[in-house]
C-alpha cells in the first residue's frame, strides 16, 4: 500500500511511538497515511487504542522479523 510518510521509532518504548506518531500525524494533511515502524512489542495494543481514541483509521498492521509496521491514515 502506498504512504505519505515513514516514521521510524524502532527501539523505543512506550509511550514514544504514539508520541511521534502524534506529532507526525499532526503535520500531515487529512487523507494522508503514515507508515510507521516499531519494535516494542506493545506497540500493537498502543496503536489500535490510538486509532479508536484519535479517530485516525489503522488501516493495517503486521509484523516481519520482529518489527512491527503500521499504516495510519490522517482523519
Amino acid at each position: 500500500m502506498d504512504f505519505d510518510r515513514e516514521l521510524d521509532v524502532k527501539g523505543l518504548n512506550c509511550p514514544l511511538p504514539i508520541l511521534r506518531t502524534k506529532k507526525a500525524l499532526a503535520e500531515m494533511s487529512s487523507g494522508q497515511v503514515l507508515k510507521v515502524m516499531a519494535t516494542d512489542p506493545g506497540s500493537v495494543k498502543d496503536f489500535q487504542a490510538f486509532a479508536r481514541q484519535t479517530g485516525n483509521e489503522l488501516l493495517s498492521h503486521g509484523e516481519k522479523d520482529k518489527v512491527f509496521e503500521f499504516l495510519i491514515k490522517r482523519k
